[in-house]
């Protein structure tokens, strides 16, 4: 999806050529220029709204865009990748910003790695 995203900008930069701003976001206005930081906000509730109102059998609940990035981290922990690249990616000063921030999705892991452990010595 992203490399279809970016096939666009380049068409959107060759259409506008002089007046590119020449940016490196990967969402910015169709010159190159910085979203407001809003828009992504705003843009999100609006699809969220759309879906749901095309009476889509499965209905989004209604979530902040900000809260996609918990959803990411919780997911990469949930599928065993090490915190410190979860809190490389999120780009935390440290990865104990991560532990104290995710300290329950690695608590549900727990009972798993017991498991784990139990097998590998019975």
């Amino acid at each position: 999806m992203l490399q279809a995203h970016r096939l666009m900008q380049v068409s959107d930069m060759e259409l506008t050529q002089d007046s590119w701003e020449g940016t490196d976001y990967v969402f910015c206005t169709e010159f190159g220029l910085p979203l407001y930081p809003t828009t992504l906000t705003h843009l999100f509730q609006k699809l969220i709204e759309r879906h749901n109102a095309e009476g889509s059998e499965e209905q989004l609940i209604k979530i902040r865009f900000h809260d996609l990035r918990h959803v990411h981290a919780t997911l990469l922990l949930e599928a065993g990748i090490p915190v410190h690249v979860v809190a490389a990616r999120l780009e935390h000063a440290d990865p104990s910003i991560t532990l104290r921030t995710y300290a329950h999705v690695l608590k549900a892991q727990d009972s798993e790695a017991a498991a784990i452990f139990y097998n590998y010595v019975k």
